[in-house]
């Protein structure tokens, strides 16, 4: 077979079999012979009209003594070089979907789906990139599971609560105003409906509140980012859902804002606070300055400690809702904090109640079967 070897299959597999039995001295009437077959049934193979199948390879072997496989080869060349062009979306599909996750941002309508230069296009002013190459680092301070990078899906949350900020409305950042506004909030701490006037007193102060749902494997919970250095922007997931939950993180964030926290660097990130999850081990400074403020604003550590000093191990629902009211908070933020102090999360968690549908009401909110408007 040593004329098929040397030819490059640019031809129907039949124009080759043509030279070999030149080659050979045999005319296609031999072949029709040799393989069983009338010359009718014969001149379609040859004329390529018709494939190569799987049971012809098998007879073309024998005939030539060849493997099978030859003339399958042939066909495969000859229908691959003959194929459509495939869509260039194809590619760039798989590119960005082996570092991004691209479809689940598509299924959230936070881009489009549509040919590979709009894609890309998409993707690059998502990401707020100078080119189509490289994705903007923007730097931010979130609460996170993984200290090491920032995994795709959590930096897509991140961008979408950037895209999200940029079209609210805010007063210049003052941060003594910011600082002044911790004693109202803490008022609200008491009313789980009251979550909703959260962003607009944010706004008040120059910080812009995003509620973006988090994307599948994003464990992240809360996120202060900068649009520039003087527009913080504070974001939450909800993750876990839950009024004591919420006024840790937010409060958290907020001196994350306070501390100027996450303008230069992608930020110091701890593992989120919640039941099934463990404290950062050697967390950064940041994040305990900010630990430290979200602690004391829900309940002063002094006065936690002292109450769990006298009531240990007996707390009885009574004194938890007691110890609420004293501090004017609650009694959700009480048992968050028993509950971790025990390591017990079960306790008392009917007190936990969700707080996201009141909160989806006064913010600018993404997920959870509602898309955001926002220009790309």
């Amino acid at each position: 077979m040593m004329v098929f070897a040397n030819l490059v299959a640019i031809e129907p597999p039949g124009s080759f079999i043509k030279v070999e039995l030149e080659a050979r001295g045999w005319s296609q009437r031999d072949l029709a012979f040799i393989l069983g077959q009338t010359e009718q049934q014969l001149n379609p193979l040859l004329s390529g009209k018709r494939s190569i199948t799987p049971d012809m390879a098998r007879l073309l072997g024998d005939a030539f003594d060849v493997s099978p496989q030859f003339f399958l080869s042939l066909q495969s060349r000859y229908d691959l070089q003959n194929s459509k062009d495939p869509d260039p979306a194809v590619k760039t599909r798989a590119e960005l979907q082996a570092s991004y996750p691209v479809r689940e941002m598509i299924r959230r309508g936070w881009i489009q789906d549509g040919e590979a230069s709009l894609l890309q296009l998409q993707m690059s002013r998502f990401f707020e990139a100078a080119n189509d190459d490289a994705p903007a680092e923007v730097a931010f301070a979130a609460k996170r599971t993984n200290y090491d990078e920032t995994p795709p899906h959590q930096r897509a949350w991140v961008f979408r609560v950037r895209q999200l900020a940029r079209e609210i409305p805010a007063e210049p950042y003052a941060s003594d105003k910011l600082r002044s506004l911790l004693p109202k909030l803490h008022s609200l701490i008491v009313d789980p409906e009251s979550v909703a006037l959260v962003p607009a007193l944010l706004a008040d102060a120059g910080v812009r509140f995003v509620l973006v749902e988090v994307l599948p494997n994003a464990k992240i919970s809360g996120v202060c980012t900068w649009l520039d250095d003087n527009s913080p922007v504070i974001g939450m997931s909800t993750l876990y859902d839950r009024i004591d939950n919420f006024w840790f993180v937010l409060r958290h964030e907020i001196e994350h804002v306070l501390q100027g926290h996450g303008k230069r660097s992608i930020g110091m990130i701890d593992h989120l606070a919640g039941e099934g999850t463990k404290d950062a081990n050697g967390s950064a400074e940041e994040e305990n300055i900010a630990d430290s403020a979200a602690a004391d604003f829900c309940i002063p550590s002094v006065k936690m400690s002292s109450f769990y000093a006298r009531k240990n191990p007996y707390f009885s629902e009574r004194d938890v809702l007691g110890f609420a009211a004293l501090m004017s908070v609650h009694p959700a933020i009480v048992v968050g904090q028993l509950q971790k102090r025990m390591n017990r999360f079960d306790y008392l968690r009917k007190y936990q109640i969700p707080i996201r549908k009141h909160l989806v009401k006064g913010a600018v909110s993404d997920g959870w079967g509602n898309i955001a408007d926002a220009k790309l």
